[in-house]
């Protein structure tokens, strides 16, 4: 029986595949089994911000592996706190505490909120609409979005949802029972949407006013993909509390939850907990991605070739402007709005060599591994111009 026919039989069909049987991946391409060679604009989704087959992550879980895999979190481990050492430093938080994935970081956060908020009188949560904070019950009830949502009622209670962008919703809303409210600066899932300044702000304002946290969401966003460590760096804030997760293990299962000052005591002994949280295989591995993005400074080469892709695509967009309705995003976190649902191009664009996403129906999501080079970004928009031909014709002008 071959690979596609077990899983066809096995695994439950919770996934569209892609038509690909992978043999092994090197930097930014991704090889199938058929030979065929992928350029990888996917990125694991925002995970592999290295690429693929880096050799000190490699070098770093193979010596971490020959020491142990597991513990538990019952004992002190010098891999974890150099992790969590290395990743306050960074950020300026206080403490860490790490998960599996993005989803638990983000369960953990409402349970520090409510924890917090317990004392205080506050329960409320709120979080912004068409946004994506995860699968699980307490996330979903946090997601707007009713292709995840649909079915799975009822969802946790006191959760309310803010319309993005809107400053008239927003001041309606939060009050003096208002616990949190959690914050995608960068919408991934929900089309590579960016948060005003205007509308940062007055949460913030809002914050003082009426003594909430605010949980930025960066499981996406975040680890330099914007050019910065975290998205909400752009906008000259400083939120509570940080969930990430996706590129901090390296290509393995890690998640984080960063708490500032003002809560990082709120959660005592067997308040919260996890067994597989901060596995120290994935640990070293995300210690050893810290390293080389910050000895690479990563930061700067992000913020240049992601200026370099965005220049590339609004050139694509005067040409073809009844097609390319959009182009935005921070970084190497980037979306192209089409005139069309996109999941027909993304298709294409994979029989042409080329690995891409669709998300919120008509919007190509790129979160390539960092380390792409001008010469990619060529490659990229070469292709995607040649697949978008077959549906709008160049400007005139």
């Amino acid at each position: 029986m071959d690979t596609k026919s077990r899983e066809s039989q096995y695994i439950l069909h919770t996934y569209k595949r892609l038509p690909i049987e992978i043999d092994h991946a090197d930097g930014v391409y991704i090889y199938a089994k058929d030979g065929k060679r992928y350029l990888d604009y996917l990125g694991g989704i925002a995970v592999n911000a290295l690429g693929y087959n880096n050799s000190r992550v490699k070098a770093a879980i193979m010596e971490q592996v020959n020491r142990y895999m597991h513990v538990s979190n019952l004992f002190y481990m010098d891999v974890q706190s150099e992790l969590a050492e290395t990743l306050c430093k960074l950020s300026g938080y206080s403490k860490l505490f790490l998960s599996n994935s993005g989803t638990e970081a983000i369960e953990g956060a409402i349970k520090l909120a409510r924890k917090w908020g317990s004392s205080r009188g506050k329960s409320g949560l709120l979080a912004l609409s068409n946004s994506f904070h995860g699968r699980t019950m307490g996330a979903l009830s946090l997601t707007d979005k009713p292709k995840y949502r649909n079915g799975f009622e009822p969802f946790l209670p006191e959760v309310g949802h803010v319309e993005f962008n809107n400053v008239e919703d927003l001041r309606s809303k939060v009050d003096s029972h208002t616990a949190a409210v959690f914050v995608e600066f960068l919408q991934g899932e929900g089309g590579v949407n960016l948060v005003t300044e205007e509308f940062a702000q007055e949460i913030f304002r809002l914050k003082r006013k009426h003594d909430f946290l605010v949980v930025a969401d960066e499981i996406q966003s975040g680890i330099y993909r914007t050019g910065k460590l975290f998205a909400f760096e752009h906008y000259g804030v400083r939120p509570d509390i940080v969930t990430m997760a996706k590129p901090i293990g390296g290509g393995l299962p890690l998640g984080g939850i960063l708490a500032d000052a003002g809560v990082e005591d709120v959660l005592g002994y067997g308040a919260h907990g996890t067994t597989f949280g901060g596995n120290p295989v994935a640990c070293a591995a995300g210690l050893a991605t810290l390293r080389e993005l910050v000895q690479k400074k990563s930061g700067e080469h992000v913020t240049e070739l992601g200026a370099y892709l965005r220049e590339k695509l609004q050139g694509l967009a005067g040409k073809y402007p009844g097609f390319i309705k959009d182009v935005r995003g921070l970084g190497l976190m980037v979306g192209v709005e089409c005139a069309t649902e996109c999941a027909e191009i993304v298709t294409k664009l994979l029989d042409k060599g080329i690995l891409a996403n669709c998300t919120n129906g008509n919007v190509i999501r790129l979160l390539p591994p960092l380390i792409i080079e001008e010469e990619h970004v060529d490659a990229f928009v070469a292709k995607f111009e040649e697949t978008i031909r077959d549906y709008a014709k160049p400007s005139a002008v």
